[in-house]
């Protein structure tokens, strides 16, 4: 067992179990992301630009700034300058709160869907790859493994 992350890092062993545990996660997680980097590249995106697109696509009346940043699958830090970047881009744009004029929504723009629909097929094929690694059952018992490693830290 972590012979392949042994081999990777180049190193004999770790001092505990969980230790090579948390190295394999944080060691597959970077394979992941710089997959989905690769492929965000081609449409001249960052991972987290391509992040906040799916995140308004899924919300089409739009979410205000807190909303985005609270979804994001990696914390980013200046949430204000990923959502002017892609609106100087023409992907999002953002309204004014009806309700409450002191609210900003951000929404995607017909342009935003579109750059996501040029990625999909190869998002979609970089997924497809990882089932053919993963079987169902593989895949949900890491999903319960990764949710015990970061829940605690979310409740």
């Amino acid at each position: 067992m972590g012979e392949a992350v042994l081999e990777r890092l180049k190193q004999k062993g770790f001092r505990s179990p969980q230790m090579e545990a948390a190295v394999n996660l944080l060691v597959a997680a970077d394979a992941i992301r710089r997959q989905i980097s690769e492929i965000c590249r081609t449409a001249d995106l960052t991972d987290s630009q391509y992040n906040v697109l799916r995140i308004l696509r899924g919300q089409p009346e739009g979410h205000p700034r807190c909303e985005i940043a609270g979804r994001m699958i990696d914390a980013a830090p200046d949430v204000t300058r990923l959502v002017d970047r892609l609106e100087k881009r023409g992907l999002v744009e953002r309204l004014r709160c009806k309700e409450d004029r002191r609210l900003s929504l951000t929404r995607i723009t017909d342009a935003g869907r579109e750059v996501l629909r040029e990625l999909d097929p190869a998002i979609e094929s970089m997924w497809a790859s990882l089932a053919d690694r993963l079987t169902d059952e593989d895949s949900a018992a890491l999903s319960a493994l990764c949710e015990k490693v970061y829940a605690p830290e979310i409740e």
